[in-house]
């Protein structure tokens, strides 16, 4: 027997971080979740599944119309001409105070209930699957201990949208502790609700099989489902199924040896390389760059993002075409002199940066400052100070964080115009 448990899929939901962007790969974009999804249906149809598990947040939320219903009846309707049933738990994002517009279910679909706990029998394969929906987003109560009693002489499998307890990363919705979920005797728990892959547990089996589909920076890497095989004694293998259709990366590239904007250029185009060569399959890649390192560059890469955003964006081009885009560069490299050797040189730059060590405790020197800079940003297009979030410490009179994120900056920049 074999089944797939998936979760988090998120139908029609936008990936943030890539649509401000006029290069941004827009196509891939508008139907990034619906195409993994499709991968998903393929899988199962291909792999002759016997069931499959739907954990939570198949939905984004309500619809924005019923394009996102028609299209998840198309693909139920693959699975029902294939003979696969489809067991569905609502989330948080899809509970059912957060979906204004429904449509009927495909008969091959059954939803866990929202009231009570619900337990759903396949008799010729002697499965029960136990679970109990959301009925509001903010469902915060401890829904796994009323589950049922497993069944003797049944694979028991449980169902729950949930982030644990301890999971400070994710809304605590239906928290439970891993204890109450193995006091319950089940062989298996299906979980949803964290995006990341996780076997939390293998005896029995606890499974995130984390989200179909990567939507921002903060979700790197492979991202699908997984395929669960077993017989009457018990589940025997969990494998990954990856369904992703656009991959988030996270490349990050040190600078220690390079020593001005075209070292850095130059080196950045090493590590894309390397990917390249890494990653053989071929997936289109939403990179973000972050340059590291103590490096004797980092003076001139200062305030340069933009403009090597736009060298890497050419670099990758070169080397892959359309299947890298550079959704950002990130500069996080420190000044190859530390202040204690600049504050020995006594000259002009070790006044500077004797100036700047104190402007943190100088509270006539910042006011003049945040005076200054409030002028600057009040002319500033409001679309502009409304996303940076400087302005809006400027605003509010913390010009600290500035002034120290600034000073390292212009200090190395200064040297190395010497």
């Amino acid at each position: 027997m074999k089944f797939i448990h998936t979760a988090d899929i998120h139908l029609d939901s936008p990936l943030t971080g890539l649509a401000a962007y006029r290069d941004a790969p827009a196509e891939i974009l508008r139907t990034a979740t619906r195409d993994a999804f499709r991968n998903l249906i393929a899988a199962a149809i291909d792999e002759a599944v016997d069931f499959v598990i739907i954990a939570g947040d198949l939905y984004d939320g309500t619809w924005r119309d019923y394009n996102t219903g028609y299209f998840f009846a198309r693909e139920m309707g693959r699975l029902h001409a294939a003979g696969i049933p489809v067991f569905l738990l609502y989330g948080n994002h899809d509970a059912e105070s957060e979906m204004t517009r429904r449509l009927a279910l495909p008969p091959n679909v059954r939803a866990f209930d929202t009231r009570k706990p619900s337990t759903f029998r396949i008799e010729h394969l002697r499965v029960a699957l136990h679970g109990r929906s959301f009925r509001d987003a903010a469902t915060t109560e401890n829904l796994a201990v009323g589950y049922p009693d497993r069944i003797p002489g049944w694979l028991n499998i449980g169902v729950l949208h949930t982030a644990l307890e301890g999971n400070a990363e994710h809304a605590s919705y239906a928290p439970c502790s891993l204890a109450q979920l193995l006091a319950k005797g089940y062989d298996y728990w299906a979980l949803g609700h964290v995006h990341d892959y996780a076997e939390v547990c293998r005896e029995p089996w606890v499974v995130y099989p984390g989200n179909t589909q990567g939507r921002h920076i903060r979700e790197t890497g492979a991202r699908g489902a997984v395929l669960v095989s077993a017989t009457e004694t018990g589940i025997v293998a969990v494998e990954r199924l990856f369904t992703d259709v656009l991959r988030w990366h996270r490349l990050t590239v040190d600078l220690a040896t390079a020593s001005n904007l075209d070292a850095a250029v130059h080196a950045i185009a090493g590590r894309l390389q390397a990917l390249l060569d890494e990653t053989a399959d071929g997936k289109p890649l939403a990179l973000r760059v972050v340059l590291q390192g103590r490096s004797t560059a980092h003076g001139e890469l200062f305030g340069k993002e933009a403009r090597l955003r736009a060298e890497t964006l050419a670099l990758a081009a070169a080397l892959a075409g359309e299947r890298i885009w550079i959704e950002k560069v990130r500069i996080e490299t420190t000044p190859a002199h530390d202040p204690e050797t600049i504050r020995a040189r006594a000259d002009a730059i070790a006044d500077l940066q004797a100036l700047l060590d104190e402007a943190p405790g100088d509270r006539e020197f910042l006011d003049s400052l945040t005076t200054e800079l409030r002028q600057l940003v009040d002319r500033a297009p409001h679309e502009l100070a409304a996303c940076l979030p400087e302005f809006a410490a400027i605003r509010s009179g913390d010009v600290s964080p500035l002034v120290a994120a600034v000073a390292p900056g212009l200090i190395a920049y200064l040297m190395q115009a010497e």
